[in-house]
């Protein structure tokens, strides 16, 4: 049993209830726990960051602070997501630094017994399931279930720039 499979077991274990925020990339459906989610702002166009990191789309004034967007689809690996006018900005905290999720649209905020989620089943050796804490089926669709402190380990550092 791999490290990933043992901490779905665990979290899987529980039927406490956890409150997630939903988001589409694409036609794909995943969500974070709100408990990092600071605020959820319409698109507002980003200001460029000349040597910044792939998904790094530029900074945004926050209330006077400068924060990173990130595009949330080219950082898990499916490209760059252009946004539109349903697109969002997904305001995260993480040990004290705050960044923005560039997402296509948000489409739920759910409370949900953290035993309707299910390990991600093992696949050939091309995908990395690090970021992935589990999947769970919801209205007819299975919604990919993110860990963001396994997204970006180290959050002040070269994750952004």
């Amino acid at each position: 049993m791999t490290s990933l499979e043992s901490l779905a077991g665990q979290v899987a274990a529980t039927n406490d209830p956890i409150e997630i925020i939903a988001f589409y990339l694409g036609d794909q459906q995943f969500c974070v726990r709100t408990t990092s989610i600071r605020e959820i702002r319409g698109w507002a166009k980003s200001t460029p960051l000349p040597h910044a990191s792939p998904e790094v789309m530029g900074m945004m004034n926050l209330r006077g602070a400068v924060i990173p967007v990130i595009n949330t689809a080219r950082k898990l690996g499916q490209g760059w997501s252009t946004p539109t006018e349903r697109s969002a900005i997904v305001v995260a905290e993480l040990d004290g630094t705050i960044f923005g999720l560039m997402v296509d649209r948000v489409s739920d905020i759910l409370t949900l017994d953290q035993s309707m989620i299910q390990p991600v089943p093992e696949m050939s050796s091309g995908y990395d399931k690090g970021f992935v804490e589990g999947i769970f089926p919801h209205q007819g669709e299975m919604i990919c279930f993110l860990n963001l402190d396994r997204m970006f380990a180290e959050p002040g550092k070269a994750d952004f720039f």
